[in-house]
């Protein structure tokens, strides 16, 4: 079972510790092309091949982080229900109402041992006779949307589509019953926004909606939050207020974008890689198109910018850069935005993962001073010994990505840091 201990993340681009991930499980392949759209799919995968492809992504997190420090969600949730009996039949009673199942089925998932229930709880099957009893949960590979650590508390989400509510539901289980989570949540260092009396509806009646895509921890001051098609500007602000009033941090920014597929998280249009280098959608985030940024202190301060780069210049770095998906030209930025160009993690600063499917933004790396390497021959190198990762410095490393990239969303949204190394 894994161990509690510090759970702390103060950047996006601090030396990687710790991160959940989930391998593609047998739910996705259940999908229907009609279901698809529902289920938050834009396309049907072919399961054996994205697994291959998430298995290269996750050990190239190995070979940095460890292979006790890659922790699989599935394997969180077993060791979940494991290590506190009680809320084990609390979650199997909870989940037959939510999912509006028979009473009689009560029995049957108490019947399952822990290792069948977690496969039940996230693919929708019972793995005995694959009885279908509620729909998969595809988009649990994204485990950043989850859950974010923002310095040493961690922030649960409440997702905006119903067809993530049980991936809310599962890492609320995680976080109350996992030894991992045991001390923050006896000190009071998770927010739920579950936490309907604690996060209520809008007088207006909008719901309580913020994804982990749309939270950015940039430093011990300043923390991201987008306003998109997945987060609004009413549970922005209750956060603001839940983390001003525990000390969180300083500055909480609203980054309004457009509320669109394309860019359904403020992970889709940029995301830091080093110091002084963002990825980004030219359009938005350098232009300013259909975007603004709120900046609210804690002390009570306000301010306002036209464009996400003008905020980052004013009041993060006056010499941070963008490297531009596409190389900012149409059609390409548009091409290669849309395949994740601009969704990486950062393993540490200057060494980032993304996909293998946007030759135009890799040239655009290459001219801001980093060299690209493919997952396969990185690998290939550490095994060889011509390679070590701990050396590794201003390198993009590229992971393949013909099916994970079908689920529309790239490395950022596979990771869900719990630990850096703070800077």
């Amino acid at each position: 079972m894994t161990s509690e201990s510090a759970l702390f993340v103060n950047s996006e681009i601090g030396q990687l510790k710790r991160v959940i991930v989930h391998r593609p499980d047998a739910g996705i392949a259940r999908i229907s092309p009609r279901q698809s759209s529902e289920l938050l799919f834009d396309d049907i995968v072919h399961l054996p091949q994205m697994q291959l492809e998430h298995d290269v992504f996750t050990k190239v997190l190995e070979t940095f982080l460890g292979k006790g420090n890659v922790l699989e969600s599935h394997h969180l949730l077993i060791e979940s229900l494991q290590a506190d009996p009680e809320t084990r039949t609390e979650v199997i009673r909870m989940i037959i109402d939510y999912e509006e199942l028979p009473k009689s089925h009560i029995a049957i998932l108490e019947g399952l041992d822990d290792h069948q229930l977690a496969e039940t709880l996230i693919t929708g099957y019972l793995p005995s006779d694959d009885h279908i009893l509620f729909d998969p949960i595809p988009n649990f590979i994204f485990t950043r949307d989850l859950a974010v650590t923002i310095r040493d508390h961690v922030l649960i989400t409440k997702a905006a589509k119903s067809a993530r509510f049980r991936e809310n539901f599962l890492t609320r289980l995680i976080c109350w019953s996992h030894p991992l989570f045991r001390k923050i949540r006896e000190e009071g260092r998770i927010i739920n926004l579950n936490h309907v009396d604690e996060f209520p509806p809008s007088r207006r009646g909008e719901i309580v909606a913020v994804e982990g895509g749309d939270v950015m921890v940039i430093n011990d001051h300043y923390v991201l939050i987008g306003c998109s098609e997945r987060t609004n500007a009413h549970s922005i602000h209750l956060l603001r207020d839940a983390l001003f009033a525990k000390g969180v941090i300083d500055h909480v920014v609203q980054v309004n974008i457009p509320q669109e597929r394309s860019y359904m998280h403020i992970d889709t249009i940029f995301t830091q890689i080093n110091h002084r280098d963002i990825t980004a959608f030219k359009p938005i985030v350098v232009d300013g198109l259909a975007s603004n940024v709120l900046v609210y202190a804690r002390n009570g301060a306000y301010r306002e910018y036209g464009s996400i780069r003008e905020f980052f210049h004013q009041e993060i770095d006056r010499d941070m850069r963008f490297i531009l998906s596409g190389k900012g030209e149409s059609p390409y930025q548009e091409r290669e935005q849309w395949t994740d160009g601009c969704n990486l993690v950062a393993i540490r600063p200057g060494v980032a993962l993304t996909y293998d499917r946007n030759p135009v933004t890799e040239d655009a790396f290459r001219d801001a001073g980093y060299q690209v390497l493919h997952a396969h021959d990185f690998l290939l190198r550490v095994e060889k010994g011509s390679l070590d990762p701990g050396t590794l410095a201003d390198t993009i490393i590229t992971l393949p990505s013909n099916e994970l990239s079908r689920a529309r969303g790239g490395s950022h949204c596979m990771t869900c840091p719990i630990e850096r190394v703070p800077i």
